[in-house]
């Protein structure tokens, strides 16, 4: 067992804008929010975030930049334990900013964003480096050319690669071929797939070793070379959903960093499930960080 692993996380960061409101406004309509949270957002910025919460040495791959919003970000993450590598550190342009809207009666959460489409990055030549100085990497696809040179160089490197499968996107098809580990959300469908067991025996086709999908509050399917399963999701009283999966991806993440050498299936499922519980826990307040501050560490 590593006392203290390191993950290299490689993907999207906005800054999150996030107002609580009694309803998604109509036309014209303006609300005064119960309550607001901004912070560093976007499936890994959020994942290195719970990484390093949970005890590891997170470092987070991304294109941020100068401007103002993009500083903020960056302090946001810094103060968090995250170490930023930014390939857009001298961009002056404004980062990619989400607005989200979550509804206090349900926790359920509307969100506009320009994700990662003003930034094309190219692999920095010390990608290989940063890689071999983690124990996992893990990607979420959202600077696709990026995300397919980490992976390819943890393969080579003998590295542990997770994907975090929000949504198919073009190039994921290239992707693939280097992950490990990919837990997808309900919404990831690649062509020919309308089920979760559809994506589940699309990624074993791929490549994939151990694969699942997520569905909110529903179990999580998984499968192995050798098995195959659901894990239950812990009941919570939902506060606000916004994050989960990205909790869930760096909990998962830590979780399979503490053991060393490749894990097994019974590793995959142990760790999906200490994950699930994390993520529960998350949804259970208002905001991407309220829920480092209910109980420590697990």
């Amino acid at each position: 067992m590593r006392e203290r692993p390191a993950g290299l996380f490689v993907g999207l960061c906005t800054l999150d804008v996030i107002q609580l409101v009694d309803h998604a406004p109509g036309a014209d309509e303006k609300l005064t929010a119960r309550d607001q949270v901004v912070a560093a957002g976007g499936p890994a910025a959020n994942a290195a975030v719970a990484f390093a919460h949970l005890g590891g040495t997170a470092t987070l791959l991304t294109a941020i930049g100068r401007h103002p919003l993009g500083v903020a970000a960056t302090a946001d993450l810094h103060a968090l334990g995250v170490t930023v590598t930014d390939l857009a550190a001298e961009s002056a342009r404004p980062p990619a900013v989400s607005s989200v809207l979550v509804t206090a009666s349900t926790g359920e959460r509307a969100v506009a964003s320009t994700n990662a489409t003003r930034h094309r990055l190219t692999p920095p030549e010390d990608l290989d480096a940063l890689v071999a100085a983690c124990d996992i990497v893990e990607v979420d696809g959202h600077h696709m050319e990026l995300a397919v040179a980490a992976a390819r160089s943890a393969r080579t490197t003998g590295r542990t690669t997770v994907l975090d499968g929000g949504s198919w996107k073009p190039g994921t098809e290239d992707l693939l071929p280097f992950v490990d580990v990919a837990v997808c959300s309900c919404d990831f469908h690649p062509p020919g797939t309308h089920t979760p067991m559809d994506t589940l025996r699309f990624l074993r086709e791929q490549g994939v070793t151990w694969s699942a999908v997520s569905g909110g509050a529903d179990p999580i399917d998984w499968a192995a070379p050798d098995a195959g399963g659901t894990v239950d999701v812990p009941a919570v009283r939902v506060a606000d959903t916004l994050g989960a999966g990205d909790v869930l991806h760096g909990a998962l993440t830590h979780h399979l960093a503490l053991r060393a050498g490749r894990p097994t299936t019974a590793d995959f499922v142990t760790a999906l499930t200490a994950a699930a519980a994390v993520a529960s826990r998350a949804c259970a307040s208002f905001g991407t960080r309220a829920w480092m501050g209910n109980q420590g560490p697990t």
